[in-house]
């Protein structure tokens, strides 16, 4: 028997009638207009993989410390391997050359 044969018509507090009211929302996935924040900052994170630099994640904050770490060391920044990006100044790029890093 199916649930509208119960009770044709909507009752407060009945799980049936509450879930026959839901709609289904595809979020995101479902979306044609592209996101131009996203893609710029993939964009952005690509551009610096192109360059050597390894930022510590793709959004744009992280991007621009690593380039920023990258002109301070003189050489491409890592976040694999190195000090947190926005920790890197001309002391520690300093240090980092005498042991070699």
């Amino acid at each position: 028997m199916k649930h509208w044969e119960h009770h044709p018509e909507y009752v407060e507090g009945c799980f049936g009638c509450k879930a026959s009211t839901l709609q289904m929302n595809p979020g995101d996935a479902k979306r044609d207009i592209p996101d131009k924040k996203w893609n710029a900052e993939l964009q952005a994170y690509r551009d610096a993989r192109a360059q050597g630099i390894q930022p510590s994640g793709t959004r744009m904050k992280d991007i621009q410390e690593a380039h920023q770490a990258s002109e301070v060391l003189g050489k491409p920044y890592n976040a694999d391997s190195m000090p947190k990006a926005k920790q890197i100044t001309k002391g520690v790029a300093e240090v980092m050359k005498e042991i070699g890093k």
